[in-house]
């Protein structure tokens, strides 16, 4: 799958633009999946895993607000309190939110708050939930990133060839084998035109741990069937969260995938890929 591309928009109640897409569209009544990226990514990650998943499944694929495709604009709230409203009015908009149409739910990264926020604060039901190397217990956050968070106006006002180095580091360190030098341009780029630096430190600045601490006690009341799976040499958050969190998690199962950093998608695609499958067909 070379291109990658999201052609279609939903307006948010906040008035944000967000570009989403579907494939596997010629069963209509195949289980859907839904896809969600995490920080500083986008749906382009998930590449992959979304052909591969497309013989058997609608797949739901968006770029949450101030990533990616979808909007981007000064004064912009893009914290996971106002992604996981945004999804809860997605899945209403794809008519997943029934009792007969629920979707599986599969989230990286800052993804898995999204997720677990929408199910546990908004009511939001699944068939399934897998949570990939997520962002779900404190603390997180490594100290470069605490203080690009601190300190956003003053980093975006980078020049931009030392802005898009900068980018571009950070993003590469998500990869334990190293990133393909287009997949890691595809990922940087968004963040390097005129919009996409301020937004770049504007979503680091208001992912406050809060977010996560509201509903960290509630796991236990998490009611699908999940799976956690987690890059063993993963440095932006240690596989001992994932055990944490799967021993949280009522009937949980964790993965760890060897070889594989936070970007386990692109590290380790077939097996992500395998163990999503199996996933998603047995619920175990």
């Amino acid at each position: 799958m070379t291109q990658w591309l999201l052609d279609r928009t939903f307006h948010s109640a906040s008035g944000d633009e967000v570009r989403w897409a579907v494939h596997g569209e010629g069963a209509a009544d195949a289980p859907a999946v839904v896809l969600l990226h995490g920080t500083p990514f986008s749906s382009y990650v998930w590449r992959g895993v979304t052909h591969a998943l497309a013989a058997r499944h609608r797949v739901f694929v968006w770029d949450m607000p101030g990533y990616g495709a979808s909007g981007k604009r000064d004064g912009q709230d893009v914290s996971l309190g106002a992604q996981a409203r945004v999804f809860t009015e997605l899945l209403a908009h794809w008519e997943l939110d029934g009792e007969t149409a629920r979707p599986a739910v599969v989230a990286h990264d800052f993804g898995g708050a999204v997720a677990l926020r929408a199910h546990l604060l908004h009511g939001a039901r699944y068939e399934r939930l897998a949570l990939v190397d997520p962002v779900a217990l404190a603390p997180w956050g490594s100290p470069a990133y605490r203080l690009l968070g601190a300190h956003p106006g003053v980093f975006g006002q980078l020049p931009p060839e030392l802005h898009r180095a900068l980018v571009r580091e950070y993003v590469s360190s998500a990869s334990h084998p190293g990133l393909h030098p287009s997949v890691l341009d595809r990922l940087v780029e968004p963040w390097c035109t005129a919009e996409g630096q301020p937004a770049f430190y504007r979503q680091i600045a208001q992912n406050d741990q809060r977010f996560t601490d509201e509903v960290q006690g509630r796991y236990g009341a998490v009611e699908p069937p999940t799976l956690v799976c987690w890059g063993a040499q993963d440095t932006w958050i240690p596989v001992a969260k994932g055990h944490e969190l799967a021993s949280r998690i009522p009937g949980s199962r964790l993965r760890v995938i060897e070889g594989a950093g936070h970007l386990v998608q692109e590290d380790a695609p077939a097996e992500l890929t395998a163990e999503l499958a199996e996933f998603l067909r047995t619920g175990r």
